[in-house]
């Protein structure tokens, strides 16, 4: 499971901080589905694809760490699990999104629950706690 963590903690900023980069760089035309809009729309949208960016480094950080912080995972989960609550109540109010950004949506209601879950693994491994993770793990065969 530790290894599950760092795996899914890094790819998870690479894959943000890539994004992030698409979105501040293409602006308004990043969005699927949206066509020209205003300079107002494409300035907001490249302001929070930065802050887009740097949410990624955070995951990067965290996954670079030893062991890495349940809290800043959860917490970074949080925000994700947020992100796509934001994109549920956007539903009644404007109807249904681009296709992509419904799976983008599933995306960030689901995943956050695997972190949750992965969150604590490296540091329990770290104090010694982690013969809890399984059962095959929790029983070792005599060499």
């Amino acid at each position: 499971m530790v290894k599950a963590l760092k795996f899914l903690s890094y790819l998870m900023g690479v894959s943000i901080v890539l994004i992030g980069i698409y979105h501040l760089t293409l602006g308004q035309w990043s969005v699927p589905g949206a066509g020209p809009t205003t300079a107002t729309i494409d300035s907001r949208e490249r302001f929070y694809s930065a802050i887009f960016l740097g949410y990624g480094l955070a995951w990067i950080w965290a996954a670079r760490q030893s062991p890495i912080p349940a809290l800043a995972i959860r917490a970074l989960a949080g925000i994700f699990l947020l992100g796509g609550i934001g994109r549920v109540l956007s539903l009644p109010v404007a109807g249904w999104p681009h296709w992509m950004q419904i799976a983008e949506a599933v995306i960030e209601l689901l995943l956050p629950l695997l972190f949750f879950w992965l969150a604590d693994a490296d540091e329990k491994a770290a104090s010694g706690d982690d013969a809890r993770e399984t059962p095959l793990t929790a029983r070792r065969l005599p060499a």
